[in-house]
């Protein structure tokens, strides 16, 4: 499954903050009829976690500490034996918390003194698929948010499409 850039869907929480907003984006599937919850996707994907992307959120950590960001930790850092089920509002899934929980919308976030983040995974079921969508949405502060937006857009540009496309079928 490959996933394509399309707009936010206009059902999703996030939509109100686009017009503020510093960056979005938003990248979208077509699964196989699928039951999964939008918080099972996430979690899904951060478990599939390529090393290299861990190792350049490690490398990503060690450089912004300096700078007063935060270390969020590897992308793939959520609890294995958590089940889906247990999340609440307030929890720490991967880098970002579960700041609300809808049953077709998970959205998750991390807020600092430089920039607020913000991620949406969407699904909407059509005849004979599911589409889930991930939508970021980043909100700027200061100087230091747009400095750090400058070296990060590039990346995230390869990396969420790539993760994304991740969110295959159901592994049986």
């Amino acid at each position: 499954m490959h996933a394509q850039a399309t707009d936010v869907p206009a059902f999703s929480a996030l939509s109100e903050s686009l017009r503020t907003a510093y960056f979005y984006d938003c990248y979208s599937v077509e699964l196989p009829t699928d039951s999964r919850s939008p918080l099972e996707l996430y979690l899904s994907v951060v478990s599939q976690t390529p090393r290299w992307v861990d190792f350049l959120m490690n490398i990503r950590n060690k450089v912004v500490a300096r700078l007063g960001l935060k270390d969020m930790g590897p992308l793939s850092g959520i609890d294995p034996q958590k089940p889906p089920q247990a999340y609440r509002v307030g929890d720490q899934a991967g880098i970002f918390k579960v700041l609300e929980l809808h049953e077709r919308e998970v959205i998750l976030g991390e807020t600092d003194r430089h920039l607020n983040v913000k991620i949406s995974v969407t699904t909407q079921d059509k005849p004979g698929c599911t589409v889930a969508s991930v939508s970021t949405v980043v909100h700027v502060h200061n100087l230091m948010g747009r400095i750090y937006m400058f070296f990060v857009t590039p990346a995230h540009r390869i990396i969420a499409p790539a993760t994304v496309s991740k969110l295959g079928p159901r592994a049986h």
